[in-house]
């Protein structure tokens, strides 16, 4: 039985690997870092956040938060210490001065998280 055995093996615990490998982008870069900033962000709620420590930039529609944090590194020689992505949706809006409506295109903001002390600069 189990539950009365003098069994004393020790148990090894595996650890899960993660699909997802965690390498440095910026390892194997092609150029394509370069195009992942498209622009910063220009808005009272970003420039009230820069304050903070938190910056928002434009980036592409496949741009990856790995890759926007190998980007900024390279940039601007700041570690990014959390990187979140926003797509933001295609919206229909009203035309003055012709019939019927028009639309913004959709977009893509990452925001990107400093350590306290790290500021970047535009």
């Amino acid at each position: 039985m189990a539950l009365f055995s003098n069994d004393t093996k020790k148990k090894t615990t595996t650890k899960k690997v993660s699909t997802r490998s965690k390498q440095p982008v910026h390892a194997n870069d092609d150029g394509r870092l370069a195009r992942v900033l498209t622009a910063p962000w220009l808005s009272e709620k970003a420039l009230i956040m820069s304050a903070v420590g938190v910056y928002v930039f434009e980036i592409p529609a496949d741009a990856t938060k790995l890759e926007v944090a190998a980007a900024i590194e390279k940039i601007y020689n700041v570690t990014p210490r959390k990187v979140n992505v926003a797509h933001l949706p295609m919206k229909a809006v009203n035309l003055r001065m012709r019939r019927g409506t028009g639309y913004k295109a959709r977009r893509h903001k990452a925001y990107v998280y400093l350590a306290k002390g790290d500021t970047i600069s535009f």
